[in-house]
């Protein structure tokens, strides 16, 4: 037997600063783009310096499960890092954009 399907209407989208002024802050439980980026900046720190010291303190040639450990640690850190380049680059082109933009 097939169940039915709810239908649930959209909400809008309220528009950045939606109480009328241009960059007003969250509202209390939200968090602003900069608290996440800054949040997200920290943790890839964080996971460049987790490998930085497994590089430097766990390798051991002799243990093969050490050299996972390594090696994951460094492609974690590798790929956070790739991620943020790519938001890097985004905000890059969108600013980019912006600029261009004839007023």
């Amino acid at each position: 037997m097939v169940e039915e399907i709810g239908f649930t209407p959209l909400r809008p989208i309220e528009p950045p600063g939606a109480s009328g002024r241009p960059g007003a802050a969250p509202k209390a439980g939200e968090t602003s783009f900069k608290e996440v980026l800054e949040e997200t900046l920290q943790q890839v720190d964080q996971l460049q310096h987790q490998a930085q010291a497994a590089i430097r303190g766990s390798f051991d040639p002799s243990d093969p499960k050490a050299l996972h450990e390594v090696m994951i640690a460094v492609e974690e850190a590798n790929i956070a890092f790739q991620f943020v380049m790519q938001v890097r680059n985004r905000l890059v082109d969108a600013y980019n954009e912006v600029m261009r933009m004839q007023v």
